[in-house]
């Protein structure tokens, strides 16, 4: 029986069960198509990043006797869908089976199932063997409750899967969860270490994606591209991770600078959301650097919950709310995402840096995305989906499984609090606390209104007075509501007039 086998471009995963026994029956499919490049606009980075990976995947199995078909992006057969590619293929070549992998995306899902509808050859779909739950595990969990809770779910993996646990059934450390102890300055010291990951130059690749007329933005830096391959790359990467960098992550992992945009973060998402690493092995590496004394319990169980914690229970909260989640819009927000977003042209330093940041390189850490773009974008009442598109865009990590719940739930709150307890936005007190963005910017931080005055200050509190009905019974955020209880009625006027002028000269902030 002739078997065609699609792998997807975040699948890239060589210790997959597939690819234990070679079978000449058996074809596996790659395809770089613009149905891929063009639902949103996408990060030149982005793209570069993963066709660049798929090809050296591909180059992977022929060299271990795998029948590989790869549809580059200007073949002339390719029709640029997965659909109109596989049916072809599957007369050129008389399949009589299709496989595939799950996807992690709900779009690619339909699009697959609609497929094995349309044809009249069997199909089956496997697991892709990376997370550690099934789609509808957290979601069977929390069946018949009121709540979902992170920190019940995580609480729950680490007992399941005996990470970071004593041999008495209690957590490492008597406490289960150490973010109290995570939340440090950084004021130049500790050294931050050189990025030490390889320079490839994908200029050919690059040529190729410009001829087939693939819109992009950001700096495709293709000739200096630091972004891992394969495997061997990525785990070189985590082992030097683990050894150097991650021992300062705990203390600073919500630090911000503007003269260093790695700081002490592990840079493996990229690795993590291609399948090039696996989320167990990284758990597994982290405790066992912890277990031998080179790490703190703060430190260890930092980084092992937003593995093992979040980006388990996000990929779950999003199988459970799709498709519904990516139009939830819980505040009515309309307004458009600024063209700043687009080329980093504002005078508010935080923003301007983390956006030019994210155009140079693909990526911010996830403090930046939250408390800064995510910040902002919130309190100004940016168009929850349209933002939604740019951070799906524009970070090379972003596949929408993890993106959206991220952005919508817990960045946006458009989920109305399904995934966050309370909307996550600040003051320029909190960036001020976090960063030294706020030293030279245009906007005064300390002021509320006037013409110098830091936008975050009046939108903050403009925010919580607009959204009072929403808002007002939030136990989370009392101590907010009786601030503006107990606020001259006169300041109240001046922040909401402040706050619509930014509002309305979003564009030139």
């Amino acid at each position: 029986m002739k078997i065609l086998r699609l792998i997807l471009g975040d699948q890239l995963n060589p210790n997959h069960s597939w690819f234990k026994k070679l079978d000449d029956e058996i074809l596996y499919v790659l395809m770089e198509v613009k149905q891929e490049t063009n639902y949103v606009l996408h990060h030149a980075q982005k793209i570069l990043g993963i066709f660049a990976a798929m090809r050296d995947f591909k180059s992977a199995l022929i060299k271990e006797n795998h029948q590989v078909i790869y549809l580059g992006i200007n073949e002339k057969s390719n029709l640029h869908s997965f659909k109109a590619n596989l049916k072809n293929l599957f007369d050129q070549y008389n399949i009589q089976k299709f496989e595939y992998q799950e996807p992690d995306e709900y779009r690619l899902d339909q699009d697959l199932m609609e497929l094995c509808n349309e044809v009249s050859i069997p199909s089956e779909c496997f697991p892709s063997e990376h997370f550690f739950t099934h789609r509808f595990e957290v979601s069977e969990m929390f069946a018949g409750k009121k709540q979902w809770l992170m920190e019940s779910f995580y609480r729950a993996m680490r007992k399941k899967h005996c990470v970071l646990m004593s041999e008495d059934g209690k957590p490492v450390g008597l406490k289960w969860n150490f973010d109290h102890e995570n939340r440090k300055a950084w004021k130049g010291e500790p050294k931050v270490f050189e990025d030490h990951r390889p320079i490839h130059d994908h200029s050919e690749l690059w040529d190729e994606i410009t001829a087939a007329k693939i819109k992009s933005f950001g700096n495709h830096n293709a000739s200096q591209f630091r972004w891992p391959l394969n495997r061997k790359e990525a785990l070189k990467h985590l082992d030097f991770f683990i050894g150097h960098i991650l021992i300062f992550f705990g203390d600073y992992q919500d630090a911000m600078h503007k003269d260093e945009t790695r700081m002490f973060h592990s840079l493996i998402s990229f690795a993590l959301n291609t399948k090039m690493l696996s989320p167990k092995e990284v758990v597994s590496a982290v405790e066992k650097s912890y277990l031998s004394s080179k790490l703190s319990i703060n430190t260890a169980e930092g980084f092992i919950r937003q593995i093992i914690g979040w980006r388990e229970y996000i990929r779950g909260y999003y199988w459970a709310h799709m498709p519904a989640l990516g139009d939830q819009n819980y505040f009515n927000h309309q307004l458009p995402v600024p063209n700043w977003f687009w080329n980093g042209q504002t005078k508010m330093n935080c923003l301007k840096y983390t956006i030019n940041q994210s155009l140079d390189e693909a990526y911010a850490h996830h403090i930046q995305r939250l408390m800064i773009v995510g910040n902002f974008s919130l309190l100004a009442g940016l168009h929850p989906k349209s933002l939604h598109e740019w951070y799906l865009g524009i970070y090379i990590d972003a596949f929408e499984w993890v993106e959206m719940p991220n952005t919508l739930g817990m960045s946006q709150f458009a989920d109305g609090g399904k995934l966050a307890s309370k909307p996550y936005v600040s003051t320029a007190n909190y960036i001020n606390k976090m960063s030294n963005y706020c030293e030279g910017c245009y906007y005064s931080k300390n002021e509320r209104v006037g013409d110098k005055a830091c936008p975050f200050n009046s939108l903050y509190w403009n925010f919580f007075i607009a959204n009072s009905q929403q808002l007002g019974k939030n136990p989370r955020l009392a101590i907010v509501n009786k601030q503006i209880r107990d606020m001259d009625p006169n300041l109240i006027e001046d922040i909401k007039l402040q706050a619509k002028n930014l509002i309305k000269n979003i564009e030139n902030i």
